[in-house]
């Protein structure tokens, strides 16, 4: 359902499931098909030729691009036709041939994407992924299931991440990078496999980095890359330098964390 003032929105050639929930404001191309369960919210710009299905959840302000794919069932043998969740926060862009699916009932059973997001063309977000807030997917960077990508991050074009696998936030993943292991916070990376190449200088001086933080920061990755200290180690001096700097905290808390391993 939409509002009646907003009809000259919605192109007449576009199909809406009577169920689908658009709210005031939302813009719809033509041939778009939005199924039953979809929920927009205002604001948001659906291109032509995109395809919105499942239960799946849109905040404000978006921005999605022709031919996009957007809550489709998850890519997963396993899938039985479970209802699972897709949900996007606000003032994302999608483009062109973006496929997103939903998460699986194997899994937390939703997908869920955070606010101010790039998505460039023919990107892939598979089932059960987190996406934090301002991170960039470069074109075709793909992600496999379960993966968890942290605010800020970066990964460049045809860039691959294994199933499971976490990307720290503020890390640089190099183009056609094959991730195969969590990337610390701050970290670049690159390669096939992928290998760590020190930190992500120049995006936390656009973040607003002190430098005398990005210094402290590539003290602690020294200490976890070069110092030859088992990692528990090497972790052990990071968290001394937590008072000093206190936005090593991310990075303490991810590596401490179980997962696929880091790259090191």
């Amino acid at each position: 359902m939409y509002c009646e003032g907003d009809r000259e929105l919605i192109d007449p050639r576009a199909v809406i499931d009577p169920a689908a929930e658009l709210d005031e404001g939302v813009k719809v191309g033509p041939f778009s098909v939005i199924g039953a369960g979809v929920q927009i919210g205002k604001g948001t710009r659906v291109g032509p030729h995109a395809v919105i299905r499942g239960q799946t959840r849109i905040g404000e302000n978006n921005r999605i691009f022709q031919f996009a794919s957007v809550g489709e069932d998850p890519q997963d043998k396993k899938y039985a036709g479970e209802p699972t969740l897709l949900e996007i926060g606000d003032h994302n862009v999608i483009r062109e041939f973006v496929t997103i699916n939903r998460g699986t009932a194997q899994d937390r059973g939703v997908t869920r994407i955070g606010s101010h997001n790039l998505l460039m063309a023919y990107t892939h977000l598979a089932h059960d992924c987190l996406l934090g807030d301002h991170v960039i997917m470069a074109n075709a960077a793909s992600l496999g299931g379960h993966v968890t990508i942290q605010d800020h991050a970066i990964l460049g074009g045809f860039t691959i991440v294994h199933q499971f696998c976490r990307i720290g936030a503020h890390s640089f993943c190099g183009m056609g990078s094959a991730i195969g292991k969590d990337v610390p916070p701050y970290t670049m990376v690159s390669g096939q496999p992928a290998k760590p190449h020190g930190i992500n200088s120049e995006g936390l001086r656009r973040r607003e980095f002190s430098a005398q933080t990005i210094l402290q920061i590539k003290r602690a990755y020294k200490q976890l890359y070069m110092s030859g200290q088992r990692l528990e180690e090497a972790v052990e001096v990071i968290r001394g330098m937590l008072q000093e700097t206190p936005e090593l905290q991310i990075l303490v808390d991810f590596v401490s964390e179980p997962g696929r391993g880091i790259l090191r």
